[in-house]
């Protein structure tokens, strides 16, 4: 772009993942003609939590020209082929997000509907083994999947499990080859144009002053531009989704990686395990109304596989978003923009979800109302989807036997949710909204592994299907999964190959 129209300059503010993130995209997507500058204090810390993430992920890596055992060496990074869900359904139980889908539809019918048949018919077949993503992950497998659509190997996804702050020093790495110059320093005051309104500069504690066209709030909770300058507000969502604090502590790998997370239910909220190449990432995301922060770093010490390599580090947060994503000519990515509790890993992705926004409505220097209100619609309709996914999780619970579980199971939730829940209980009909994060097998097997089975089947089923072919294609796609998931190599041998 020439002229006055172009924005030429963009200034960062805060570091760690969600800077750096943004950091490389600019500097991959604006090779020139664009000044891009990053601010951040070695004396702030980043929240650091979001080393699982999913498949988008690779999407990010790719587009950016990463390779894949680069990245991997450089992050300590593993293969996450989904969630194992502990004692969320009800103590004791257990089920798997699984990456992917659950075999291929057969008969213009989702195979959910076939096992609902299936097991109307005798079979015991669980639904976990109809995900070639499980029969992986169950036996610590993993290979790419293949290339050619009519093979069972070609319907799962896989996403990874790093070490965020060695990913940001990654990008860094790469977005300052590429000319993104890093400002040391912390910001102590934020200077607005009189006549617009908007930012104009951010003043240094030093006393330097750095101006740009178009700013990017990644401060974190703190908002320093979106909320501390223009006071966006925010909606707090924790009378849906009430844990508002997390601990965590690493510990020592005692075992062969698991090749996904694992998240356990506990009294006042969830544990989560991310197994890395050189340590396991644990955490308890919890409800202080419901423990204490003591009483929570106890219960995850006493839970780790292996023996901790760190104290346990406390966070609070208050589950929610802002008002606006983008005001005036600051935008607000990642904690600035809001927070999602990690129960579904979206953090890592809800960042680059407002990176890639920010690249399909780049604005000019007018910054045009009407481009704003685009990435605004969009990024709140994300957030809300996501929102009710995470909901999901916690309403369909049949656990009574702590205060969390039970106000979780009788709270009130949002009727865009109230609806996709009736839609599936009546008829196993999976109701999608625009641009779900969260597809048709992630949905399934939340209902399904949370007990919200269907009191009917899909009317279109009468006419294609009946019991017992249900049940024949069911055990067929089962053993099928079986057979391919038993000639996949350990998780560990295939990663060190690679990484070799």
């Amino acid at each position: 772009m020439t002229g006055d129209r172009a924005i030429r300059s963009i200034l960062i503010v805060g570091g760690g993942t969600a800077g750096w993130m943004t950091a490389a995209a600019l500097a991959h997507a604006l090779p020139r003609g664009c000044a891009i500058t990053l601010i951040e204090s070695e004396e702030i810390g980043t929240v650091g939590v979001g080393e699982a993430t999913i498949p988008p992920i690779r999407l990010f890596n790719e587009t950016l020209g990463i390779d894949e055992a680069d990245f991997l060496r450089a992050t300590k990074g593993s293969f996450k082929l989904g969630i194992e869900f502990v004692g969320w359904g009800d103590l004791g139980h257990r089920y798997f997000h699984p990456f992917g889908t659950y075999g291929k539809p057969f008969d213009m019918l989702p195979v959910h509907q076939h096992w609902l048949a299936a097991r109307a018919a005798g079979s015991n077949v669980p639904l976990d083994d109809l995900s070639m993503a499980w029969g992986a992950a169950k036996r610590g497998g993993f290979a790419p999947p293949q290339a050619d659509p009519r093979s069972i190997g070609s319907t799962f996804d896989y996403a990874y499990h790093f070490d965020a702050g060695l990913y940001a020093a990654y990008l860094r790495r790469y977005a300052e080859t590429r000319g993104v110059a890093r400002v040391e320093g912390k910001v102590s005051d934020v200077a607005r144009d009189g006549e617009s309104g908007d930012v104009a500069s951010v003043m240094l504690a030093d006393g330097r002053r750095v101006e740009a066209d178009l700013f990017i709030d990644c401060s974190g909770f703190r908002g320093l531009l979106i909320e501390g300058a223009l006071t966006t507000g925010y909606q707090d969502w924790t009378h849906w989704l009430p844990c508002d604090r997390a601990v965590a502590a690493p510990c020592a790998r005692i075992a062969a990686t698991t090749p996904y997370t694992r998240s356990t239910a506990r009294e006042a909220g969830w544990q989560w395990r991310i197994p890395l190449q050189h340590r396991t990432g644990n955490g308890y995301v919890y409800c202080s109304r419901f423990l204490s922060d003591d009483e929570a770093a106890a219960t995850l010490m006493a839970n780790l596989d292996g023996e901790a390599l760190a104290d346990p580090r406390q966070l609070r947060f208050v589950t929610g978003r802002r008002n606006l994503f983008w005001n005036r000519n600051v935008i607000a990515i990642g904690l600035s923009s809001g927070f999602m509790e990690p129960l579904e890993s979206t953090s890592i992705h809800l960042i680059q979800a407002g990176i890639a926004k920010l690249l399909a409505l780049f604005p000019t220097r007018s910054l045009d109302p009407l481009v704003r209100d685009e990435y605004n619609r969009i990024a709140i309709g994300e957030f809300e989807r996501i929102r009710d996914f995470i909901i999901l999780h916690y309403k369909l619970t049949r656990r009574q036997d702590s205060e969390l579980w039970r106000y979780c199971a009788a709270m009130p939730i949002p009727d865009s949710l109230a609806e996709r829940i009736a839609h599936f209980r009546r008829d196993g009909r999976l109701v999608t909204r625009d641009l779900d994060l969260f597809g048709a097998a992630s949905w399934t097997a939340v209902h399904i592994g949370q007990f919200n089975l269907p009191q009917g089947r899909d009317p279109l089923a009468d006419y294609l299907a009946n019991p017992d072919v249900s049940r024949a294609f069911v055990d067929k796609l089962a053993a099928a999964i079986a057979r391919a998931a038993e000639t996949m190599p350990p998780h560990d041998a295939h990663l060190a190959r690679l990484l070799q």
